[in-house]
């Protein structure tokens, strides 16, 4: 045994090691507290303190990872896959690594499987160790909103993605090696789709994803959506990994196949970008981003403070030809939508019309709605204020609004909830901590949505844009049932200011570019603070400001009335990949039994 790992095993260097990396923990935590306490944020320092705990984890269970040299080869080749996943991936400039990132992986999963005889728990270990690794690296910033959370956040979301590889693991045995690539991506996909429906869903690392700095490559995206380019990687990585599996035996012919996977979709996206012709009439947005830091400054500014710093920015940029004023998340709070036509900000907010009779604000708030006595209220997410006979329930929402010079307001709720901040996942499981919530200050209600999506329509109803809400813009297919109800631009409310200067909140602006490929629709973008922009119907950034900017940016774009394949048809490749997953998973089944 190597004279290293010996060292590894040995008890007093374990526990010296643990000591150290918890006095590491200790100090990166103690200086995030001052820092919290000087209302300072965090930056880059959960990523780190992450990345000591799980360092600090992969020691204290050495005996999995370190007993010998053939465990540390495992643990090697899955880092290293967990790591060219992160570099791949947005907003790393390397998003080829994204074609091998699966390639070590799968050699750790094939070399234990043909040197152990029960292999399960070995390939899971280091599977979900890759992948929490991959989570850590990408994802780490939403600590910065919320740090406990996001422990679980990264940590569950790896248990999940385990389990289509782990699946892929037992499954494979009962099909050919030319089967192989099928079965992974029937599994992989089906479990980014199934990430979409439920209530803890975490949607951020999909692998299409991975193009969204580059969407000129994947211009197809009008056709497949995001999940062409899951397909697209898995049958890189699995060309790759079978090409490798071979080195001995290739030819130079034998590259081929690699070569015209790489460059063919590439050639086809190079004809769509440089073909495209923007369509649609033009109308003049002008965006607004008032710098408010969240965590600290935000929500403590009274709103009048805030209607002026508005104004004054408004005022700044808006011209007699200016079509929207768009606003960021949530620009004001406490609007009563029972009587929100006499709220006193809507009345203030409509003389703008008075000086620019084109005009139209769609502005991200909060709001909530009050049930009277004897009103049916919906169960879920009511809740309740004061006592007594003075008792107020009521529901809240996330929402956006539209103010029009004679229009009544239009109104729509944010209906993709962040788990956690905006839903609490399966209340109904979970209700029996209800009264520690409530002893907390918190809440189980979350907050209302609706069931369809809503189009805001200018004073002709020709024209219509889309209020997609912050967290909604991740999810390709929901973006569509805007266009297909009539939408012709897309108008993106956020607040990334959460994430600090950071890569999430770039990855989120990265993000809306699929979007304007998928359904050819430009996109406004306001962020409270991160990163407002105008995206074309190509994907690309006509212009955009800077993190930590205050600004009012003006633009023109076209509004689009086509509709795209992948806007009426969404996420097909899914749905195929979801029915073929469940054939694999029946017939593995049948022949395991039948074996027995």
């Amino acid at each position: 045994m190597d004279s290293k790992i010996a060292l590894l095993l040995d008890r007093k260097f374990k526990l010296a090691t643990v000591i150290i990396l918890l006095l590491l923990i200790a100090l990166v935590a103690y200086y995030m507290v001052l820092l919290n306490q000087a209302e300072r944020l965090w930056g880059y320092l959960p990523m780190l303190i992450y990345g000591l705990g799980w360092l600090l984890v992969l020691v204290i269970f050495s005996k999995f990872y370190f007993r010998d040299r053939q465990q540390l080869r495992y643990l090697y080749l899955s880092s290293l896959s967990g790591l060219l996943l992160y570099l791949g991936f947005p907003t790393m400039p390397f998003t080829i690594l994204m074609f091998v990132a699966f390639v070590p992986l799968l050699a750790m999963e094939s070399e234990i499987s043909k040197k152990e005889t029960k292999p399960f728990w070995k390939v899971w270990r280091y599977a979900y160790s890759s992948f929490v690794i991959w989570n850590i690296l990408s994802t780490f910033w939403v600590g910065n909103t919320s740090f406990a959370p996001g422990i679980v956040a990264m940590t569950v979301n790896a248990l999940l993605m385990s389990i289509p590889f782990m699946l892929y693991h037992v499954c494979k045995k009962y099909f050919s090696q030319k089967f192989q690539w099928v079965i992974f991506a029937a599994y992989w996909i089906s479990f980014e789709k199934l990430h979409q429906w439920w209530e803890l869903s975490w949607t951020w690392l999909t692998l299409g994803n991975s193009f969204a700095m580059i969407p000129s490559v994947v211009q197809w995206y009008e056709y497949t959506g995001v999940f062409g380019g899951t397909l697209w990687i898995i049958v890189m990585n699995f060309t790759v990994w079978n090409l490798f599996q071979n080195k001995e035996q290739l030819k130079l012919k034998s590259y081929l196949p690699l070569v015209g996977l790489l460059i063919f979709p590439i050639i086809i996206s190079f004809i769509l970008y440089t073909t495209y012709i923007e369509k649609g009439v033009n109308q003049e947005v002008l965006i607004l981003q008032p710098n408010y830091e969240p965590h600290y400054k935000k929500f403590k500014i009274p709103r009048n403070e805030q209607y002026k710093q508005f104004m004054n920015l408004a005022r700044s940029g808006l011209k007699e030809t200016t079509d929207y004023l768009l606003f960021p998340e949530t620009s004001f709070g406490a609007l009563r939508i029972n009587i929100i036509e006499n709220e006193g900000l809507i009345r203030k907010l409509r003389q703008l019309s008075t000086s620019y009779p084109k005009l139209k604000l769609v502005l991200g708030v909060n709001a909530h709605k009050r049930f009277k006595e004897g009103e049916e209220m919906p169960e879920a997410t009511i809740r309740e204020y004061g006592t007594g006979s003075k008792k107020i329930y009521y529901e809240a929402y996330n929402a956006a609004i539209q103010i029009c010079k004679e229009d009544s307001v239009s109104f729509y709720k944010k209906s993709i909830l962040v788990p956690g901040a905006e839903i609490f996942p399966y209340k109904n499981l979970l209700g029996f901590i209800k009264p520690l919530v409530d002893q907390l200050g918190g809440t189980l209600a979350g907050n209302g949505t609706q069931e369809s999506r809503s189009v805001f329509w200018n004073e002709t109803n020709e024209l219509g844009v889309a209020p997609v809400i912050c967290y909604e813009s991740i999810y390709g297919e929901y973006c569509t049932e805007y266009v297909r109800k009539g939408a012709n631009a897309i108008f993106i409310m956020t607040n990334d200011g959460w994430w600090d200067d950071t890569a999430g909140h770039k990855q989120h602006h990265h993000f809306a570019r699929l979007r304007a490929v998928e359904t050819r629709r430009a996109v406004a973008r306001s962020a409270n603070t991160g990163i407002s922009s105008f995206i074309d119907q190509r994907g690309d950034v006509v212009s955009k400001t800077a993190y930590g900017e205050k600004a009012a940016l003006l633009g023109t774009i076209k509004m689009n009335d086509q509709i795209t394949f992948y806007t009426l048809w969404g996420d097909m490749i899914a749905r195929i990949a979801f029915f073929a997953a469940i054939v694999f998973l029946l017939n593995s089944v049948a022949k395991g039994l039948m074996k027995k």
